[in-house]
């Protein structure tokens, strides 16, 4: 019966499918809206009573005046003070790295210590150096670094000037 109706119309089965889909609806919901819906001439307004809410709301205590604003902003200055005297962390001290002297680590007998004195450089990274450092014998050249994770180009040419080898 589609199939005749949709060489018929022009349509394909799928399209006449949406096209009657969309058409139930739109008359489902107009009967929905229209029919079926209370009116809202026929609602009582007093069949809803708001009279608990409304008097719990009038008992509340204290004034909403400028003097209690005032207070309570008071408080709230004083609860982030509170909060940061028990913060584990000083946000006073500086955590930037002490940056070793230019020319001053020789890769090839550098601890691990003093390549994580390096900018850039964690404690992975610098046990990554050793044991490359190890797997060779020794760095033949700076370059040799770009073999390690986590060294590219910019972090080789951020660390260079503080490296050397002999």
């Amino acid at each position: 019966m589609l199939s005749r109706l949709s060489k018929k119309i022009g349509f394909t089965e799928t399209e006449l499918k949406v096209v009657l889909f969309l058409t139930f609806t739109l008359v489902a919901g107009f009967t929905i809206k229209n029919f079926l819906k209370e009116k809202p001439e026929t609602l009582n307004p007093e069949q809803f009573d708001y009279s608990l809410q409304d008097s719990l709301f009038y008992n509340l205590p204290g004034d909403l005046d400028s003097n209690s604003l005032k207070t309570n902003l008071n408080k709230e200055v004083d609860y982030k003070q509170e909060v940061l005297d028990f913060n584990n962390r000083s946000f006073k001290k500086s955590t930037k790295k002490i940056l070793p002297a230019e020319n001053s680590i020789n890769i090839n007998t550098a601890s691990l210590e003093d390549f994580i004195k390096l900018p850039g450089i964690g404690p992975k990274t610098a046990q990554s150096i050793l044991d490359l450092r190890i797997k060779l014998g020794n760095f033949k050249k700076v370059d040799d670094l770009l073999k390690v994770k986590g060294i590219g180009n910019t972090k080789l040419n951020n660390i260079k000037k503080y490296i050397f080898i002999e």
